[in-house]
């Protein structure tokens, strides 16, 4: 009996995650997450935007940017 090979799906890399996945992603708490935001220490636009529906997305590319810039890699 022949088996039959089984295509996996591709799955990219998102850009905007939400809070929760990034915390999962990075090791910070959600909430360690969301007071960066709020305090200003990541910025709206840079480092997460806010969805139409109001929601807080995380960039990770500006995440990325954030670190390489704080470490004097960028």
């Amino acid at each position: 009996m022949a088996t039959a090979k089984t295509e996996q799906p591709a799955v990219n890399a998102a850009r905007f995650v939400t809070v929760e996945l990034a915390a999962t992603m990075t090791g910070l708490s959600a909430a360690a997450i969301r007071k960066r935001t709020e305090r200003g220490v990541w910025l709206e636009g840079k480092e997460w935007r806010r969805g139409p529906d109001g929601r807080v997305w995380i960039d990770t590319k500006g995440i990325e940017a954030w670190v390489l810039q704080k470490s004097g890699m960028a």
